[in-house]
């Protein structure tokens, strides 16, 4: 049993929501590593907060269906 929802459950990844992502934002930090990135999956209420911070800093992002994330 799982302490708290994860990828696995599909959960929108901003803090304290449970709500189930409708997509991913896929995206890196091009000045610590290159050629990897990091997802986090976002419910409708969470993905412009999430793409904002992620914009605010520069990071390169691109938002795709969950469905068609890889597991």
């Amino acid at each position: 049993m799982a302490l708290a929802p994860g990828p696995e459950d599909l959960a929108c990844s901003a803090r304290g929501c449970s709500r189930k992502a409708e997509v991913a934002i896929i995206w890196s930090n091009p000045a610590i590593h290159t050629g990897r990135s990091k997802t986090w999956l976002a419910c409708r209420d969470h993905r412009d907060s999430l793409q904002q911070y992620l914009a605010y800093r520069d990071f390169p992002t691109r938002v795709v269906p969950i469905d068609e994330v890889d597991s």
